[in-house]
C-alpha cells in the first residue's frame, strides 16, 4: 500500500509505503529517486507487515520495486502505473 500526504507549505510529498510479508526478515524499496545501488528500509510491526516513510519532491516521478528477504523482488498493487524494465519484469511508478 502507498499513502501520499502533500503538504501546502513544502516542496516534498510525504510517502508512507506499506507491505505485508509477515513470513519475511527483511523489506527494502528501491529505485526512488532513480537510486537503485541504495534502499530505504523498512521496518517490520508486530502484525508482520513492513512499513516506512520518505519525503519526495512534489511533480515528479519515481520507479521503485520492493526488495524482500534480500533475494525476491516484489511489485506493489497500488501503484500508480507499471512499465517494463530491462530484466523482462516491470517497475512500480509513483507519480507525484
Amino acid at each position: 500500500m502507498i499513502q501520499k500526504t502533500f503538504l501546502k507549505t513544502k516542496d516534498y510529498c510525504k510517502v508512507k509505503f506499506s507491505v505485508e510479508a509477515s513470513d519475511a526478515d527483511s523489506v527494502e524499496v528501491f529505485g526512488l529517486n532513480n537510486d537503485w545501488n541504495s534502499a530505504v528500509a523498512l521496518k517490520k510491526k508486530k502484525d508482520g507487515t513492513f512499513s516506512g516513510e520518505i519525503n519526495l519532491p512534489k511533480n515528479t516521478q519515481h520507479e521503485f520495486k520492493y526488495l524482500i528477504n534480500g533475494a525476491e523482488w516484489a511489485d506493489e498493487d497500488a501503484a500508480d502505473a507499471k512499465i517494463p524494465n530491462s530484466f523482462g519484469g516491470n517497475n512500480n511508478v509513483l507519480v507525484l
